[in-house]
């Protein structure tokens, strides 16, 4: 099967499932993803909720290799590219023209997100609390040309401009309102 393919199969597959999500009425998902490997294999589901009045952003990965890894969300709602590399996703999604990085004195842009760690096994099952604000983080991910949520080979460092140095784009998923 090819790439592009494969990819649209596991995109058709995140708008039934959500692991414990009732999507039928559940106004607290914000937004789902179906995430994928470079060669197009299924990596796993995100989802951003709103709960208790807060935003969180819910990760169940697997295949990635073990070991800490950048997490962004970039500024278009594509995972194609050369070489399966992720690159039609852009840039991090940065609205404000904002510096990269959580450890940058004039604050950060909204595409930082933090590392996540995978397991021994490849495994990633964590939930991130976002800053934002649902309203104006929806209209930002739900912009004209949609939003990725990327994850990168190696961890960010929370400094580089633009890109965290966190290497290659190892997993993507167009994120999909709700």
């Amino acid at each position: 099967m090819n790439f592009r393919l494969n990819l649209m199969l596991v995109m058709a597959a995140s708008l039934a499932v959500v692991p414990g999500a009732s999507l039928a009425g559940d106004r607290a998902l914000l937004a789902r993803s179906a995430l994928v490997l470079g060669e197009g294999s299924a990596a796993g589901t995100a989802a951003i909720r709103q709960r208790k009045g807060r935003l969180v952003l819910e990760l169940d990965l697997k295949g990635i290799a073990p070991g800490s890894h950048g997490l962004h969300f970039h500024a278009s709602g594509q995972c194609g590219g050369t070489g399966a590399a992720f690159t039609n996703a852009g840039p991090h999604l940065n609205p404000g023209g904002m510096r990269h990085g959580t450890s940058n004195p004039a604050g950060h842009h909204m595409g930082d997100l933090p590392n996540v760690t995978a397991d021994r096994r490849g495994r990633i099952k964590t939930r991130i609390a976002l800053g934002f604000d649902a309203r104006q983080l929806a209209e930002q991910l739900f912009d004209g040309d949609g939003t990725a949520l990327v994850v990168h080979a190696g961890p960010d460092d929370y400094a580089t401009d633009p890109s965290g140095n966190s290497g290659a784009r190892i997993a993507c998923g167009v994120l999909i309102r709700n």
